[in-house]
């Protein structure tokens, strides 16, 4: 027989080989890790299960979303509730932060990029200490440094005239209360959002075709501000507001925000979202800055030659074709706030790691499925972050004619 016609000299046969000795032996490593695992936990007493979930929690949590979602209560509450809160307030911090952090950087990268030397100096500055100051160090600094040193729990910062206030306890903001046909107002919001959406792509489409400008960024913004104010006068005010409500006479236990009056962002969480927004947005604002300047100059000259004004120039030229080389790296510090999110176990802030990778497993135990769960969380999150990212960058990506 042929040397060459041996099965061994065949690639294709030797590829597929190669391929089940490989799955078979990351079958083989995943059965023993298990087995390994089981053996070890029967032998310190320990099960594996998620029995555990469906008991009650015992312990207390500080006021937050997911506590008033999950209508949190200490004598009945589950683990299983401890675990959406923490879920819950984790996605919080981690959409606000995206969404500051983008703003902020794209706002420092063009400013790093200005003609104005104070301007360009202030950005620089900002961009330069803040990506080189640990973010541990940046959360300590605005929860201990600055939020610490607020007055106490018996005096105020007042704000807007007594709408809202802040203290060492948190910012105190009016709470909207909906009352019947707040619901149709929710309906109406949502309608002349997505009026304003397609007002946009009218614009655009008609820009493209006849080059006349529409402003139907400020004509969106009046639509939703002036037709939801319409409709809600219209209702009869159908959201009542329950404003804070401070005292700074009578008994001393007494003095100070009111519980049940308005609603509290704890100090805690406003720590997180800074620290993470301010650190990201440093990294975002050099991604930017790299975008625009990888585009040829001549597309700016060629702008301008046509008449075109710099800030319309950088919206509808420059901005659409750094795009292309601004999501990616993007997508990467959204994925990394996401996860720089656990960080703020170290100031108490009640999220996935400090209230269920922390005080519940330290109460259960369980630290196989516990981890286990608390990892599927942050994978979840980051694939459906970059997926998103995906489908955004195609649809921005330049298209050939």
């Amino acid at each position: 027989m042929p040397r060459n016609s041996s099965f061994i000299y065949n690639q294709n046969i030797r590829s597929n080989v190669f391929q089940v000795l490989l799955v078979l032996g990351l079958l083989l490593g995943a059965w023993w890790l298990v087995d390994n695992t089981i053996f070890n936990l029967s032998a310190q007493g320990k099960s594996v299960g998620f029995n555990f979930l469906s008991q009650t929690s015992g312990f207390q949590i500080s006021s937050t979303l997911g506590t008033w979602v999950m209508e949190y209560n200490v004598g009945s509450s589950t683990y299983l509730d401890v675990y959406f809160i923490g879920i819950i307030n984790t996605f919080l911090v981690a959409v606000l932060g995206i969404v500051a952090a983008t703003f902020l950087g794209f706002a420092m990268g063009i400013m790093r990029l200005s003609q104005n030397i104070v301007i360009r100096g202030f950005a620089t500055i900002y961009v330069e200490v803040l990506r080189n100051v640990p973010l541990l160090l940046q959360l300590f600094f605005w929860y201990f440094a600055v939020l610490r040193s607020l007055p106490s729990r018996r005096g105020q910062i007042e704000i807007f005239e007594g709408a809202a206030g802040i203290n060492i306890t948190g910012l105190y903001l009016p709470a909207p209360i909906a009352q019947s046909g707040a619901g149709i107002l929710g309906l109406a919001f949502i309608l002349f959002v997505g009026i304003a959406i397609w007002l946009g792509r009218w614009a655009k489409k008609r820009q493209y075709e006849t080059g006349q400008i529409f402003p139907a960024f400020w004509v969106g913004l009046g639509l939703i501000v002036f037709g939801t104010a319409l409709v809600y006068l219209v209702m009869g005010q159908p959201i009542d507001w329950s404003f804070p409500v401070f005292k700074d006479t009578g008994p001393a236990l007494r003095r100070g925000f009111q519980i049940g009056d308005g609603m509290v962002i704890v100090p805690e969480f406003i720590a997180v979202w800074l620290a993470l927004s301010l650190y990201t947005a440093a990294f975002i604002a050099e991604i930017v800055r790299a975008g625009i300047l990888a585009i040829s100059k001549g597309q700016t000259e060629a702008a301008y030659s046509l008449g075109l004004r710099p800030g319309i120039t950088l919206r509808l030229v420059i901005i659409p074709q750094a795009l292309r080389i601004i999501i990616p790296p993007l997508t990467s510090q959204y994925l990394n706030l996401t996860k720089n999110s656990s960080l703020a176990v170290a100031i108490a802030y009640p999220e996935l790691v400090s209230i269920f990778a922390g005080t519940a497993l330290n109460q259960v135990g369980k630290e196989i499925e516990m981890i286990g769960m608390m990892m599927a969380v942050y994978l979840t999150f980051s694939l459906l972050t970059a997926a998103f990212m995906n489908w955004f960058n195609a649809r921005v990506k330049l298209v050939e004619r």
